[in-house]
């Protein structure tokens, strides 16, 4: 199956784990003209095998030309999560350091029915149903790509790659999830619950397009509270977590935003104090600051 990617030229830093996914991917974008890439390796250290990756890396680098960077992680066993945080900072230091346009990843489209799937049983909101597309930050050119077409692509290249151990433990949430769900799933349903995907993505943009415009004509240091106390309380709600995502503020939960909430709409006018000592505030009752005027 052809599968074209559409990059820019450019410089990038291409993350590459061993596996099938991002050995495609290497593979494809080395034969895009106008691209210098580096290869990026995270070794996670929490496999027994996991030096046999950054080998494989480090060999399939070699064998395009390209640069290679990699580092030993020593993380252990620890979530899914932290492996992520920890990834993304090695992958945003190579960025800096050959000052790339972006990181590629090779996210597809069943990581991505796989990861809303998670989001949506951990009971995320609305950005989590569609995280992986709204992230702007990273470029993800294979999320219309299914991962049976990915395997025929690799096999029909000779490409090598190495297998996780770790991917048919369904101890693990989202191997359970490939293994016993997306497995059975049909055609027809993977389309519905991909279109359904895209749908919440482009009204996910849209919401935070709208919020962006209203932090612009409110003020960028401060929240005008007859505005808020204007908004509908649902629209308030998620316009709060905006801003507590734009303050890099990600551990908080519903009733922190309820609180923060009706602080706004309760506190006196004129006591306004600028939105980034939201970055300092430990999101409990006693502590929050709002600014209002």
């Amino acid at each position: 199956m052809p599968m074209k990617l559409n990059i820019e030229p450019g410089t990038y830093v291409v993350a590459v784990s061993g596996g099938v996914d991002s050995v495609v991917l290497l593979d494809l974008l080395s034969r895009r003209p106008g691209l210098k890439l580096i290869v990026a390796h995270f070794n996670h250290g929490i496999r027994s095998d996991s030096a046999e990756d950054e080998k494989l890396v480090k060999r399939t680098a070699r064998n395009y030309g390209l640069k290679f960077e990699a580092t030993n992680g020593q993380l252990g066993v620890v979530s899914e999560e932290i492996a992520r945080k920890a990834r993304y900072v090695f992958l945003e230091a190579i960025k800096a350091k050959y000052q790339a346009q972006a990181i590629i990843t090779a996210h597809h489209q069943d990581d991505l029915i796989e990861t809303t799937m998670i989001n949506l049983l951990r009971g995320t909101g609305r950005q989590g149903l569609s995280s992986i597309i709204n992230n702007q930050k990273i470029i993800r050119p294979l999320l219309n790509v299914s991962k049976q077409s990915i395997l025929e692509y690799a096999h029909q290249h000779n490409l090598e790659w190495q297998e996780d151990s770790t991917n048919q433990n369904p101890d693990y949430l989202r191997n359970y999830l490939r293994l016993k769900v997306l497995m059975k799933l049909n055609k027809k349903q993977r389309e519905i619950l991909i279109c359904n995907i895209e749908k919440v993505a482009k009204i996910n943009n849209s919401l935070d397009n709208e919020f962006a415009k209203l932090s612009h004509n409110i003020g960028q240091t401060e929240i005008d509270r007859q505005a808020f106390s204007k908004l509908p309380a649902e629209v308030g709600t998620e316009y709060m977590a905006y801003l507590l995502r734009q303050c890099q503020i990600k551990d908080y939960d519903s009733t922190t935003i309820n609180r923060l909430s009706l602080s706004i709409k309760t506190s006196k006018p004129n006591t306004a104090q600028p939105i980034r000592q939201l970055q300092s505030l430990k999101l409990t009752a006693a502590t929050a600051t709002i600014a209002t005027s």
